[in-house]
């Protein structure tokens, strides 16, 4: 009998059986001291790991065992109870609560330490293991903003966060947020993941934009992938792209371009700054040259886009060939003025003065 007591001896149930005899006897309240013993043993039991539905039916378990022999009021009794189990409940929360709280520290460390690299690359692939992630292996980054800064804790992250979880399940997957956007680190293999968070994050924060970094290796892979999605958004932001979803490596052409200012600036200047002699200034013209290229040069099409008429928007084009000596038909002339506007919008010329 000794030994059977001893495998069913339950440590978070100590002193329950005394303490429930000497309060029901006269049916006073439990003491300050022995509702903080009930507390302690109930943050015991969650930092142990213990469930709490068989603690609570082991409770009610051993106050029917041991219910006081005489005649105490059954009403006392339970009263006890409800208090001792009340108390035993409220410590085993406060310690989960105090173990989320250190999690989400943790986890907000980790995030801040991988997406800055500013970490010990070895101590940070061993704590990226916590979270489902292998550095060691190489990972793409995919970036969501909307017109509203996003917390973790947000339903819109939470949203996109279950569609996640509903198609992929327990992949290697990081959904996070970081300066108000959402953020996801996926395997680089797994493109699939990337487009399909693309497309949730997009609806959830209501038409926002998404940029998709290039799956890079090893820990500081994470941070360039990163630093490439985030040099997309503001790519895209800047040059007033249309589309909602943006990949960093169809838009190799561009860093390149920017990449010497000083240059930029002598093209833009030299083939774009005699429309500023045109009638109303550089700025019609040069939204018609962004619309015929963002029209895959049909003149129709650009026209429409601009509510004009054709004839008006050829007039235009003439007008621009014939002020910048560059025909935008010529497939030559077309690349130099191309580009040109793309310095432009980079340059946010000509309303600023360059």
């Amino acid at each position: 009998m000794t030994d059977r007591g001893n495998v069913d001896h339950n440590p978070y149930l100590d002193g329950l059986a005394p303490l429930l005899a000497d309060a029901s006897a006269t049916g006073r309240r439990l003491t300050r001291d022995e509702l903080d013993s009930r507390r302690l043993l109930g943050e015991r039991a969650a930092e142990s790991g213990a469930r709490l539905r068989p603690l609570i039916a082991a409770h009610v378990r051993e106050a029917r065992t041991c219910w006081p022999t005489g005649t105490p009021s059954p009403t006392d009794v339970m009263a006890a109870v409800e208090q001792a189990l009340d108390a035993f409940i409220e410590g085993y929360e406060r310690a989960q609560r105090q173990a989320m709280r250190q999690e989400v520290a943790a986890r907000r460390e980790f995030i801040d330490d991988l997406l800055y690299g500013r970490s010990d690359l070895g101590q940070l692939a061993q704590r990226a293991e916590r979270f489902g992630l292998r550095l060691s292996h190489a990972h793409a980054v995919a970036v969501a903003q909307g017109e509203v800064a996003y917390d973790e804790g947000d339903d819109v992250p939470r949203a996109v966060e279950r569609a996640m979880i509903s198609r992929f399940g327990d992949r290697e997957i990081l959904l996070t947020t970081k300066d108000g956007r959402l953020v996801c680190i996926a395997p680089g293999d797994q493109s699939e993941v990337l487009s399909f968070f693309a497309k949730h994050a997009h609806v959830a924060t209501d038409g926002g934009r998404v940029a998709l970094g290039r799956s890079q290796p090893g820990p500081s892979g994470v941070v360039q992938s990163y630093e490439e999605a985030l040099g997309t958004l503001e790519l895209a932001e800047r040059l007033e792209l249309d589309e909602p979803v943006l990949r960093a490596a169809d838009l190799l052409v561009f860093p390149v371009l920017t990449r010497d200012r000083q240059a930029l600036v002598d093209l833009v200047v030299n083939v774009l700054g005699p429309l500023r002699d045109a009638r109303g200034g550089a700025g019609p013209l040069l939204a018609t040259l962004s619309a015929y290229f963002d029209a895959g040069c049909t003149a129709a099409e650009a026209a429409r886009r601009l509510s004009l008429s054709v004839r008006a928007f050829t007039y235009r084009l003439d007008r621009i060939h014939k002020l910048t000596g560059a025909d935008p038909s010529d497939p030559t002339d077309r690349y130099t003025l191309q580009t040109a506007v793309i310095g432009a919008r980079f340059l946010d010329w000509p309303d600023q003065p360059i």
